[in-house]
């Protein structure tokens, strides 16, 4: 951590986005009139456009429009909120869709020709496509930032880092602290859980046919859990079968199983090939609390056993207190591979670990309340996906703190005004990348993974605290987010 220069206090950035939600008006929001879709004088010019569509998730997503409310007004009084990343807007085939959710009524849209219009209340941000030197500046007094980003924290460090996280006023991710939590977006249903795995004397005749007890299935080699280093040294102890590209052994009994499409939409042929394997090597791309994926779940849906790395907090979720094995439970993968060895030579110890798949095995009340509360589903038409949902948790936190702000003008300021909500560490607050085995000492000057993740990690809180440098200081021009990140590595490098 030394080596990262000196750090602004969070107090900074506080005080900011206190601004940002009741300073004096610009005065281009103020020319702005028009309806969504006007031509306005935005100066958002040379934004950079969308990037290009999200995975395929997203492609199945209906158009909501909320639960419906008693919202009275007509769509020019209502509050506007602008998906910046348009990739993500939940509605089609329009760009602007007039949203009724729980407390208040709201205009949608991905048009960034409202961007500086004064009712335009909200930017929501997709994690994956924002970049530091590209974001909206200035940024307007009068506006909230939310961030939606489900993904692995692989795909943006500045969020991790306090001051990336902060730029934001309401954040949906994977962490259960976030606003909007998204932590079981790859578990559709407690039932998916209980499915009935592959009968034991199967797995057993599946071994003696000479395939191993392990199964690793990875084409995504080179991330920040390091995970193949760790694996490529399990491999000496026992035998993993893997199909991927990553630490590839192994080929796929068919062209159509080698597919990747297949493993992404869970065919069936697919899936029933993995699920002869007692173990799965379940290693997520990046290390953070409550960061699951299908990784976890799957292997549990199928009745196989999961070696975990990933969240270190993955025992809060799982079903009962004996249905995963934790990597960092073992002193090394040779002790790992020991334990292994004795559950496929011991049937009835290695089905303890599926007992939570029988009737009421499933004890986790926090799993199920969880689940329970869930207002989005996961493959689920009759509810909302959760970018409805997050875009109406939006719409109602910003028709309140209007209502606020006209209550506080009203009564001339015996009513307080809204306080600024702003994200914090712990809604992302991912740690810096560790090797997959061993230490960092350990590996050698010219180790790409060395290379690429920790100087990735670090250079990340470094834009984060370019790009409130500029937020403080009122500036636009992307010129000055260089300046800024040039003057941040003279500073420490001065102090090394």
């Amino acid at each position: 951590m030394g080596g990262c220069g000196a750090r602004r206090g969070p107090v900074c950035l506080w005080l900011a986005l206190a601004l940002a939600w009741g300073g004096p008006r610009d005065p281009w929001v103020l020319a702005a009139e028009g309806e969504v879709g006007a031509e306005a004088p935005c100066g958002a010019e040379g934004w950079p456009q969308a990037a290009g569509p999200p995975g395929p998730a997203f492609v199945a997503a209906a158009s909501y429009r909320g639960p419906g409310n008693n919202d009275t007004r007509g769509n020019k009084a209502l509050p506007i909120v602008l998906w910046w990343s348009g990739s993500l807007f939940p509605h089609f085939p329009g760009e602007t869709e007039r949203i009724d959710c729980p407390r208040g009524s709201c205009l949608a849209t991905r048009s960034r020709r409202v961007a500086r219009h004064r009712r335009t209340k909200a930017l929501i941000f997709y994690g994956t496509d924002f970049r530091a030197y590209e974001a909206p500046l200035p940024r307007l007094p009068h506006q909230t930032w939310a961030l939606f980003h489900e993904e692995s924290p692989m795909n943006n460090y500045l969020l991790s880092h306090s001051p990336g996280i902060q730029l934001f006023n309401y954040t949906a991710t994977f962490r259960r602290e976030s606003d909007y939590p998204l932590t079981l977006q790859w578990l559709p249903s407690v039932g998916y859980l209980q499915g009935p795995p592959v009968a034991l004397d199967e797995k057993d005749t599946w071994r003696r046919r000479g395939y191993g007890p392990v199964l690793y299935m990875q084409s995504h080699c080179d991330v920040p859990s390091d995970r193949d280093r760790y694996v490529r040294e399990l491999m000496k102890y026992i035998q993993v079968d893997s199909y991927g590209k990553c630490l590839h052994n192994r080929e796929l009994p068919s062209e159509r199983l080698k597919d990747t499409s297949t493993a992404t939409t869970e065919d069936s042929e697919f899936m029933a090939f993995i699920a002869r394997y007692k173990f799965h090597l379940a290693l997520e791309n990046a290390i953070c609390n409550d960061y699951m994926t299908e990784k976890l779940w799957r292997p549990m849906h199928l009745g196989a056993v999961p070696v975990y790395r990933g969240s270190p907090a993955v025992r809060d979720w799982m079903p009962n207190n004996l249905s995963i094995i934790l990597i960092d439970d073992f002193e090394s993968p040779q002790e790992l591979a020991k334990y292994l060895h004795f559950l496929d030579e011991n049937g009835e110890e290695y089905m303890k670990y599926l007992e939570y798949k029988n009737p009421g095995g499933i004890k986790n009340q926090f799993l199920l309340e969880t689940l329970e509360r869930r207002e989005w589903g996961v493959n689920d038409m009759t509810l909302p996906n959760y970018l409805n949902g997050f875009e109406c948790f939006i719409c109602d936190r910003e028709n309140a703190r209007i209502k606020e702000e006209q209550e506080h003008k009203k009564y001339r300021g015996k009513v307080p005004a809204p306080r600024p909500h702003v994200a914090h560490f712990q809604h992302m607050g991912c740690p810096m990348p560790t090797p997959g085995f061993g230490s960092v000492e350990d590996l050698s000057g010219g180790d790409s993974w060395k290379e690429m993740w920790l100087q990735d990690y670090w250079q990340s809180l470094d834009q984060g605290e370019a790009l409130t440098a500029m937020i403080h200081r009122n500036e636009s021009h992307q010129g000055r987010f260089w300046d800024y990140m040039h003057e941040i590595f003279l500073k420490r490098t001065r102090q090394h």
